[in-house]
C-alpha cells in the first residue's frame, strides 16, 4: 500500500459540462449574429463590437460551466489531496478522522478530527459504483495509514 496513488475524478458532469458549455457557445454566437442594425429605440445601432463581445461573453460562461469539470482527489499512504470547484485541501491522514459517503448525499465527504468536514466533489452519486470505489479506495488507504 506505500506506493499506491489513487486519482479520482468525477465522469458524468464532466459530460454534462462539456456539452452544456458547447451548447452555451454556440447559443451565443448565434444570437450574436442577430446584433445588426438599430437597436430598436433610436438611439443607437450595434456594431461589429457588439457582436465580439457576446461571443466572448459565451466563451466566458463556457469557461464557467467547465469549472465544474475540476474537481479530483489524490490520495496515497501519508495524505490525501482535494480538488473541489471552488477551493484546494491537503490534508495528513492523521487529521481524518473518516471517509463518508452518506446516503442521500450528494458526494463524499472527509470527516476531520476537529468536528469539520471536507467535501469531496470529485465522488459524486451520480457516478455510482466509480463513486463507491473511490470511497472504497480512499477508506484502505485511511485505515492503513491510521493503523
Amino acid at each position: 500500500m506505500r506506493d499506491t496513488v489513487v486519482e479520482f475524478k468525477p465522469k458524468r458532469i464532466r459530460w454534462v459540462a462539456g456539452i452544456s458549455a458547447a451548447a452555451v457557445m454556440i447559443l451565443f454566437t448565434v444570437l450574436s449574429f442577430g446584433l445588426h442594425g438599430s437597436t430598436g429605440d433610436n438611439f443607437g445601432s450595434f456594431q461589429r463590437g457588439d457582436q465580439s463581445a457576446m461571443i466572448g461573453l459565451g466563451v466566458l460562461a463556457g469557461i464557467g460551466i467547465l469549472a465544474f469539470t475540476r474537481p479530483r482527489v489524490w490520495a496515497d499512504a501519508e495524505h490525501v489531496r482535494v480538488r473541489n470547484v471552488v477551493g484546494n485541501f491537503d490534508l495528513p491522514w492523521s487529521a481524518v478522522r473518516a471517509v463518508r459517503f452518506d446516503r442521500n448525499s450528494a458526494w463524499a465527504m472527509l470527516e476531520l478530527h476537529d468536528d469539520e468536514t471536507v467535501s469531496v466533489h470529485a465522488l459524486q452519486a451520480t457516478d455510482k459504483e466509480y463513486a463507491v470505489e473511490g470511497v472504497r479506495s480512499l477508506r484502505a488507504l485511511h485505515s492503513a495509514a491510521t493503523s
